[in-house]
């Protein structure tokens, strides 16, 4: 990456300079021809390539200056130094085309003004005009490679240079046809050619010039926002696009996007998305993207989702989360996990603030049970005395693989260990189940499981049981 940025750098100034060494060779030959003509289209060739040598002195400096990396004062880097130097540019074309009008009309209306057309003039200005060729090629090619409003400006100039140039030629070969054959009013075909390039340079000036103000003032690039708010709001996790901004400086674009997202997703979720985001955006533009993501409650959301996100909201941990209608009744239970360092009374007041939560997410009357259950944070450690009991969990194993008969949905049970924490006993193991029985059948028989482990050995505290697919080979 550091690589292409020297790259691009490297390419941008040498682009830049060679421009300087070619205004400063036109400049030096269309100075000799006003001298040898006195043509008003040569004049105005000259001023074109002077300011076209300011121009591209201003390009080289604001492609030095842009590719700054960003600092403390400028934290969006430097590019706004190419959209400003082009803007200049602008100014300077427009101002040498209102004096080319000038001088024109003077020489057509009000004084004669000979004109000494030669030979020599010609070929040095198609000369010139071969020299503004290669150039605009080279310049817009650097321009379109890496984006750069202020080459393509300069690039531009050179350009204009081609077309008004040719005017200027076929301005002096009519003066010149017409002193051959006597052709009174072919002398005013100088000045009209003069008239003609201060047109092209008008035309192109404003053109280049609302674009590069539209970067000044960070107008957003036409059908860009669109494009974007279309392909971010087709992505999935995205409810909606609230609102995208894009602004540019020099070849770079900054864009801000806000997003809504479902209320539920965790911080981990939500960022995520926000990665993918950055890169589809970077994907339709090369841009710095920031997204900012608005929780939104999404259309048809489940009841169970809203309670969830509400528990979210309060920072509480919910689970086992049921529901039953009955009679124009909404029963509503679940379980709530709470520091288990809370008293009774503290942890009474989080679920009296999520039943009343609940209760206002619906119109009609609502019953709400809430099961209050330590949140585990302690990491216990077997007793040094008992450890790990290995013959109470082959005994457990034995029994679990003795239930098939009476549960079909339960085909063993394997890697069972039982350990004696902190006086009591806790059992975990692996159970295999039927694939393809849904996962609320599978909860129930991992429950009833766990009662009969228990009710058959009441020494132990707690069960757990992992469940497994069957996997026929």
């Amino acid at each position: 990456m550091v690589h292409r940025q020297n790259l691009e750098v490297r390419e941008k100034k040498h682009a830049a300079l060679l421009s300087v060494g070619s205004a400063v060779l036109l400049l030096s030959l269309k100075t000799y021809l006003v001298v040898r003509t006195d043509s008003l289209g040569v004049l105005s060739e000259t001023l074109h390539s002077g300011l076209d040598l300011l121009a591209a002195i201003i390009t080289y400096l604001s492609v030095r200056m842009s590719d700054d990396p960003a600092d403390e004062r400028h934290p969006y880097g430097h590019g706004k130094f190419e959209n400003f130097s082009a803007f200049v540019e602008t100014a300077l074309l427009i101002v040498t085309a209102v004096f080319i009008i000038y001088e024109g009309v003077q020489r057509l209306f009000f004084h004669h003004v000979l004109i000494k057309p030669t030979l020599t003039a010609l070929l040095i200005l198609f000369a010139a005009m071969c020299i503004d060729v290669t150039r605009a090629k080279s310049l817009m090619r650097i321009a379109r490679k890496y984006k750069s409003e202020a080459i393509e400006a300069d690039a531009l100039h050179f350009s204009t240079d081609v077309w008004s140039t040719a005017v200027v030629i076929l301005g002096i070969g009519l003066v010149w046809a017409g002193n051959v054959w006597h052709l009174p009013r072919l002398m005013y075909a100088d000045a009209i050619a003069g008239l003609v390039v201060a047109g092209v340079v008008l035309w192109v000036g404003v053109k280049l010039g609302k674009r590069t103000l539209d970067a000044l003032v960070d107008a957003a690039p036409e059908g860009l926002r669109q494009e974007i708010a279309r392909v971010v709001g087709g992505m999935e996790g995205v409810l909606d696009v609230d609102r995208v901004r894009v602004r540019r400086a020099g070849n770079r674009h900054f864009v801000d996007a806000t997003v809504s997202v479902a209320r539920t997703a965790s911080l981990e979720q939500v960022h995520e998305l926000s990665d993918a985001i950055e890169k589809r955006i970077g994907e339709i533009v090369p841009s710095d993207v920031m997204v900012h993501a608005e929780p939104r409650a999404p259309q048809g959301e489940h009841l169970f989702e809203a309670i969830r996100a509400l528990a979210q909201r309060l920072g509480l941990a919910v689970h086992d989360v049921t529901a039953l209608q009955q009679g124009g009744q909404l029963f509503i239970e679940l379980h709530l996990e709470v520091d288990e360092n809370l008293s009774l009374r503290d942890a009474h007041r989080h679920a009296t603030k999520l039943e009343e939560g609940i209760r206002a997410l619906r119109d009609a009357a609502t019953d709400v049970n809430i099961h209050i259950e330590p949140l585990g944070t302690h990491i216990a450690t077997p007793d040094a005395e008992a450890g790990e009991m290995k013959l109470l969990g082959a005994k457990v194993e034995n029994f679990l693989n003795s239930l098939p008969e009476e549960y079909d949905e339960l085909v063993n049970c394997h890697d069972v260990r039982a350990r004696q924490v902190e006086h009591r006993i806790f059992v975990s193991c692996h159970c295999t189940m039927k694939s393809a029985l849904p996962i609320t059948k599978i909860h129930d028989v991992t429950a009833a499981l766990v009662d009969r482990v228990k009710e058959k050995f009441p020494q132990i505290h707690r069960v757990t049981i992992h469940p497994e697919p069957f996997e026929e080979r």
